[in-house]
């Protein structure tokens, strides 16, 4: 088992949310570009980086979650603690409503309770 302080964030995103985050230290990333074969190019990303045991947290930009949306449901309802995947905005906006709201609902459905920020 690998320590928590060893496990790797990966994002998977446009060029855009790639380069932000990798200036920020992620060094797991898949830049999905457009064109007709979107979907299985973020299906084969999430399930490559859903196999490798070092990756802890995985980033998916919103707008390319719904391709997914059966192997997300998978991990999350799974019995493991990682990876952890979490959706996050795109330069155009939000699909949700209150972003804060949505996350702290998301953080208590991950550890199982309620964090006040």
């Amino acid at each position: 088992m690998i320590s928590i302080k060893h496990l790797n964030i990966a994002v998977i995103g446009d060029e855009d949310l790639v380069s932000v985050l990798r200036l920020a230290g992620v060094s797991r990333y898949h830049i999905i570009k457009g064109g007709n074969e979107i979907e299985e190019d973020v299906r084969q990303a999430l399930t490559k980086l859903i196999g490798e045991p070092e990756v802890g947290i995985i980033a998916i930009q919103e707008d390319y979650a719904k391709y997914a949306e059966d192997l997300i449901s998978q991990v999350q309802e799974g019995e493991k603690l990682t990876p952890v995947i979490i959706e996050v905005p795109s330069k155009y906006g939000t699909k949700h409503g209150d972003v804060t709201e949505y996350y702290k609902a998301y953080i208590k459905k991950i550890i199982g309770f309620d964090i006040q920020l």
